[in-house]
């Protein structure tokens, strides 16, 4: 494949036009809006920048690099068991209930095109409740999509929704948007690099406030958010 067309596939898998409901969901962010705790631009990204580092710098980006590495050497035990370990590590209905829906979402959607190869077809359709990392990182896999631009893409993607729901909740402007992304974005480089060097024993989903926002949302009585 050439290094075009691989970009390409990544920006794709990248875009908030994958078919997979990311828009719907905010992540805790709205409960936190509700309490006034972010309230603006800075609070917005102090909030985005503590989920970046610890719950997706110290769990999912370095699963989603294992997980990487496990479908391109067709191993579906360890797939299956990364799998599992991530469904595990949600800590609220909302946050499971996200990951199922849109892995299954970009299962549906890759198992659709056609030139993907059989191999990858047949183990994500034997997978039961993939996760979306789970589904994401077979998708980059089958595109030939280099591992280090796979986290970054993937990282990326989550921001860039985040901010759009952060957009739309605080409220701010468009341009306080690309501002926050702006902002942001050595760090997302930060943790995609870190993510292939953190081991499975230092994994690590420890983030109070995170969970806590994600749980009180669930019962939150105005939303417009999923999560």
């Amino acid at each position: 494949m050439s290094d075009a067309l691989a970009l390409m596939q990544l920006l794709r898998l990248a875009s908030p036009a994958l078919p997979v409901g990311a828009f719907a969901y905010s992540q805790g962010l709205e409960w936190q809006v509700e309490t006034g705790a972010v309230r603006d631009r800075d609070s917005a990204g102090r909030w985005l920048e503590g989920v970046l580092r610890h719950a997706l710098g110290r769990c999912e980006a370095p699963l989603l690099h294992a997980l990487i590495t496990a479908w391109k050497l067709g191993d579906q035990d360890r797939v299956a068991a990364l799998n599992a370990r991530f469904l595990a590590s949600r800590e609220s209905g909302e946050l499971r209930a996200e990951t199922v829906q849109m892995g299954a979402s970009c299962r549906r959607w890759l198992l659709r095109l056609p030139a993907v190869e059989r191999r990858f077809v047949d183990a994500l359709s034997a997978c039961a409740e993939p996760a979306y990392p789970t589904a994401w990182s077979c998708a980059a896999v089958a595109f030939a999509i280099p591992a280090s631009d796979a986290r970054l893409g993937y990282l990326w993607s989550w921001l860039e929704n985040q901010v759009l729901a952060a957009v739309k909740l605080v409220p701010m402007g468009q341009s306080e948007g690309q501002d926050l992304l702006a902002r942001l974005m050595p760090l997302v480089a930060e943790v995609a690099d870190a993510a292939a060097t953190i081991g499975d024993d230092e994994w690590s989903n420890f983030a109070p406030a995170f969970a806590i926002a994600s749980a009180r949302h669930e019962g939150q009585y105005s939303r417009l958010f999923r999560s």
